[in-house]
């Protein structure tokens, strides 16, 4: 089995050059069709997709008429504003031909580090996940300004895959995999079919990007690929440019560099919160509580006697039995006045208490290292 077909929850970053003819301006359709074609293919084996396209500046440029040549920051935006409607109904319109309905989610790398918009942006995509739906993520390009600048999408790519716990990245775009030189340049160059670690000699073949458009090249490719390894998340990079490029990787039939983590995106999670330094509060839990923490399950607000310290949602909190004994390290989902209004309290009661539904963990076991 490839790595593909063994995926459970796999990010696919979409490169311009390969979505958007570049002479005419427009979505490669028979390319984005046999992309729809093999999403489904992978819904059907149970993996969850999400996609990181770029192309909404190059569409938008053509449709305004902008001139050929770098733009303006605030052409850069309103080519943006214009062409992120035009590449959301394409996917649209592809996937609803199987029935798959598309979200649009637009983020800016800011979204991926501010732990309250990263919490927020966690859970929507993981929700839209669990109903089935494909998420479509580009940056915010029409308010983020350094973005545009000097962001790219791999490395957006790699913050999703590490934000939603995915298992695999590929990259698609117009080289197929790294080497040891430049290919298009140095007819010796030699493919690297494999990687496992990111070292200065893997850091020195990277060059710059194949076309004048696009934002990203080698060097962008290996930070993504050293944030996803970091995550527990697998990286391929493969050249999109041909149909059906994603299938062929699915089969097993396309070359591509593949960038392999020492750790799963789960157990690359808990080590992080293992070792944070400092712990934003305190959790006091019940005998029930510490029976239930021992098999497995996550921390009820029912199971909570008692709260230290202020924290925010999301923050790392130590979990104690009542002899003050450590038991357990998390990120907490509620902050410290919620907590504290509902702890004792039944998951089924939380509505009523605080005016509004949020989990019904107090902290779930996937964000939970018991010592």
């Amino acid at each position: 089995m490839t790595a593909l077909t063994s995926s459970r929850r796999l990010v696919v970053k979409i490169g311009s050059s390969i979505l958007v003819d570049e002479a005419k301006g427009q979505i490669r359709r028979d390319w984005l069709e046999a992309l729809s074609d093999d999403v489904v293919r992978l819904h059907k084996k149970g993996c969850e997709v999400v996609l990181v396209s770029s192309g909404a500046i190059r569409l938008g440029r053509a449709h305004l008429g902008l001139a050929a040549g770098p733009l303006r920051l605030e052409e850069s935006q309103a080519a943006a504003a214009t062409g992120q409607i035009r590449l959301a109904h394409a996917y649209q319109a592809a996937l609803a031909r199987h029935g798959i309905t598309v979200a649009q989610v637009l983020l800016t790398l800011d979204d991926s580090e501010a732990r309250r918009r990263y919490l927020n942006a966690r859970q929507t995509m993981a929700t839209l996940l669990g109903l089935g739906a494909v998420p479509v993520i580009n940056e915010n390009d029409t308010v983020a300004t350094d973005e545009i600048r000097f962001g790219d999408n791999d490395r957006l790519g790699a913050r999703v895959a590490e934000m939603i716990s995915a298992d695999t990245l590929v990259l698609l775009s117009d080289v197929d995999g790294l080497y040891t030189g430049d290919p298009r340049s140095d007819a010796g160059a030699r493919h690297i079919p494999e990687i496992r670690e990111i070292t200065p000699e893997i850091e020195a073949m990277a060059g710059a990007a194949a076309s004048a458009l696009s934002n990203g090249g080698m060097v962008t490719k290996l930070t993504a690929g050293r944030i996803a390894m970091a995550a527990g998340c697998r990286m391929a990079i493969a050249d999109g440019r041909t149909v059906g490029a994603l299938g062929a990787l699915i089969d097993g039939k396309a070359r591509c560099s593949w960038f392999l983590p020492d750790a799963s995106p789960l157990s690359a999670r808990k080590k992080w919160i293992r070792g944070s330094l400092k712990s934003a509060g305190v959790l006091v839990v019940d005998d029930g509580a510490v029976r239930a923490l021992a098999r497995g399950k996550s921390l009820l607000p029912a199971g909570v006697t008692g709260i230290d310290g202020e924290f925010r949602r999301g923050d790392v909190v130590d979990v104690k039995d009542r002899t003050g004994r450590t038991l357990a390290r998390g990120l907490v989902a509620y902050a410290a006045e919620d907590a504290r209004r509902i702890a004792g309290r039944k998951s089924a009661e939380i509505e009523k208490l605080l005016g509004f539904r949020g989990r019904d963990e107090m902290v779930h076991r996937d964000d939970l290292v018991v010592e």
